[in-house]
């Protein structure tokens, strides 16, 4: 069961924390990472990005401080990953095409 979290900021926004399936259909599961106002706009980013699907039920698995630090200072404000150990990805590493073989 996808799970997640949110911490709120002492300058009000939020960070939001959500463990979905992998964007990459590998059956994993992914950590997305989302900067906003409020918790409501941070789940609208990610269904305007067609996550349609994704709600927020609880707090059980809010943001690590690593976690926080790194979606800050990132200019999107969006990052996602699959694995603890791994670099996290822009959002935009999901909405670009692969690159096509060339022949």
């Amino acid at each position: 069961m996808p799970g997640g979290g949110f911490s709120k900021l002492p300058n009000g926004s939020v960070v939001v924390a959500l463990s979905l399936p992998s964007p990459v259909g590998d059956g994993a599961t992914a950590r997305f990472l989302v900067h906003a106002v409020n918790r409501a706009r941070a789940l609208t980013r990610l269904r305007n990005l067609g996550m349609r699907a994704v709600y927020l039920r609880g707090n059980a698995e809010p943001p690590t401080p690593d976690e926080i630090t790194a979606v800050l200072h990132h200019p999107d404000g969006l990052l996602w990953r699959t694995q603890p150990e791994e670099l996290w990805h822009p959002i935009g590493a999901l909405l670009r095409p692969a690159p096509q073989p060339q022949p």
